[in-house]
């Protein structure tokens, strides 16, 4: 399959999904993702990959939603479209019969972080910045960030981690157990690759079992947060804090909230 903003690798049992936006830090965009909603359904039905590594071409994993295309998408066929392709994506991602790494390097933001907390395994160079910070532009977190910030840290972690919006080190969000390991900068591709080597020679097939049983208990309250959130996105995009949230991050002054 062709695509203009991701990039795909199949060779022996393994994929490899490169965001390829690197001019505006990998940022999603409608295309990219129907283009990643299709990819991630084609990987779900072949049989022949085993491990899905996805990483950002560039200096940068991703910054996540982008900002121009939500100052541009008012319409609200366009925004149903936009969290359609979301959960697609982030559906498709959680059912692939195959082990999945999150290559972060530069920084993973917004979207871009809840997609990497979807994958099992999330590898970051110590140079990253982690951030699941819709707060800051008045939102709630999407792509399934509350189901896989609470997968990974609780309920109560999650909420206090979502509320403050703050930009981590790869070492805080170790010590939080948001990723599972931290290497050098310009390391995160070898490790990767030596990482892939160990599972490809493990009883890969065993790992997968444990996978599905783990996962197929718990995709239907995927399902459920999606929607959910899906319908809070959309009233939160009425909200005054978010319009003031757009504006303070376009013209990069300090945000002035007022719970409207």
């Amino acid at each position: 399959m062709a695509y203009e903003t991701i990039k795909v690798e199949i060779a022996d049992r393994r994929a490899t999904l490169t965001f390829n936006r690197p001019n505006v830090a990998n940022a999603m965009d409608f295309q990219m993702m129907k283009e990643l909603a299709d990819c991630l359904e084609f990987l779900k039905d072949n049989p022949e990959v085993q491990i899905l590594v996805i990483k950002g071409e560039g200096k940068i994993f991703s910054a996540g939603g982008d900002i121009k295309m939500m100052l541009t998408s008012g319409a609200p066929n366009d925004f149903g479209n936009i969290m359609d392709y979301i959960s697609r994506m982030v559906l498709a991602l959680y059912q692939l019969p195959m082990i999945t790494i999150a290559q972060i390097h530069g920084a993973a933001a917004g979207l871009g972080f809840s997609l990497a907390l979807g994958c099992d395994i999330i590898v970051a160079e110590d140079n990253s910045k982690l951030a699941m910070n819709f707060i800051g532009i008045g939102l709630i977190p999407d792509g399934g960030g509350h189901f896989f910030m609470k997968e990974r840290v609780g309920t109560t972690k999650a909420k206090q981690l979502i509320w403050a919006g703050n930009v981590m080190d790869p070492q805080e969000a170790l010590d939080l157990g948001l990723i599972d390991y931290k290497v050098e900068e310009g390391e995160s591709e070898s490790f990767v690759d030596q990482l892939v080597g160990k599972i490809l020679s493990s009883p890969i097939l065993a790992m997968l079992e444990t996978k599905s049983i783990l996962h197929t208990q718990k995709l239907s309250e995927l399902t459920s947060i999606l929607q959910l959130e899906a319908d809070g996105q959309v009233r939160m995009r009425k909200t005054e804090d978010h319009l003031e949230g757009i504006k303070a991050f376009i013209e990069k002054r300090p945000q002035q909230f007022k719970g409207k």
